[in-house]
């Protein structure tokens, strides 16, 4: 009978093992000049906002970086001056796209940086609090409103191509498929939208994955991932129709998709450690330690790699496997 316990512990325990997370910690550290809102990798680039109001540069193999630009300080509602902020930001084929704060009550900027030059496409005349934007192309960006209106925009021809509501509720967050063609659209009401960004038709409602304000969406390879205020971290599967959530300890500011899908990560603890699952079972592979900050973004390089930032100058390049 003992012989059949100590078999059975040591099943249990070799079984725990296997499904055990994996501690990680930062390969690389790639310094900024306050805190980070906003990476984007591409190109073996992370291109990186900032709270100072910089646009800064890193080459991922290196580390080293280059300020690109710091935009000029503005007036906020006291007339005192102080930085513009660069909320979201974006690069493709030489182009940088930076959304910064105008100072002008909640109204924003979205400016395009190319070869040295600062060029405003939207402006706080305009009258929209835009809260994202990312390039479609590298002549047509997408943005959305605190609304949860989204615009398609053409810049040779410097005009908004529409402007359409795709919910009632407050936005907080897009996240573009690889082909561009398509966009998740997440928000206070909790249900995610997927939507065609031609047209913008929203082609799928995805419902009941949370109960609250979405903070934050990606999606890749067929997947939706999301978190929110409701600490949950979803995963929905397009080609099957089913999804699924993982509850976290804290709030879920951020969340990404391996190229492939085999993994999505979540900030699902209040230690701002990163919790990466493999898909496939959604078992917990891996948990990503030494985040200073809240989380203000996690970007999969590949399916080995990843780069985050919170709100501290500090951006994280993790491996998964050394």
């Amino acid at each position: 009978m003992k012989k059949k316990i100590y078999i059975l512990i040591a099943f249990l325990l070799a079984t725990f093992n296997i499904f055990a997370a994996e501690i990680v910690t930062p390969y690389k550290q790639l310094v900024a000049d306050d805190a980070v809102n906003d990476i984007v990798v591409r190109d073996g680039l992370v291109v990186a906002g900032t709270e100072h109001g910089s646009l800064i540069r890193f080459e991922l193999a290196s580390g080293k970086a280059q300020t690109l630009l710091t935009l000029p300080k503005i007036k906020d509602f006291m007339g005192d001056m102080m930085n513009d902020k660069i909320f979201t930001v974006d690069y493709i084929e030489g182009r940088y796209l930076i959304h910064s704060d105008s100072g002008e009550g909640g109204f924003s900027d979205i400016y395009l940086f190319e070869e040295g030059k600062l060029k405003k496409l939207i402006g706080a005349d305009s009258r929209l609090a835009i809260i994202k934007a990312r390039f479609i192309d590298k002549d047509h960006i997408l943005f959305a409103d605190l609304g949860s209106v989204l615009y398609l925009y053409d810049i040779p021809k410097k005009k908004i191509i529409f402007s359409k509501a795709v919910s009632g509720s407050k936005f907080s967050d897009f996240a573009l498929r690889k082909s561009r063609k398509q966009v998740v659209v997440g928000g206070e009401s909790g249900v995610l939208r997927v939507v065609d960004v031609k047209s913008a038709k929203v082609l799928r409602k995805i419902e009941k994955l949370h109960l609250d304000n979405v903070f934050s969406v990606a999606f890749s390879a067929d997947i939706i991932s999301a978190g929110g205020q409701d600490r949950r971290g979803s995963y929905y599967d397009l080609k099957s129709g089913r999804g699924d959530y993982i509850k976290g300890k804290f709030l879920v500011y951020a969340t990404a998709i391996s190229p492939k899908g085999k993994y999505i990560a979540y900030a699902l603890e209040p230690d701002n450690s990163i919790t990466v699952f493999e898909r496939d079972g959604m078992h917990k592979r891996y948990l990503l330690k030494g985040q200073k900050s809240i989380l203000t973004a996690i970007r999969f390089v590949d399916e080995n790699t990843l780069v985050s930032s919170s709100h501290d100058d500090t951006i994280m390049v993790w491996k998964l496997k050394k």
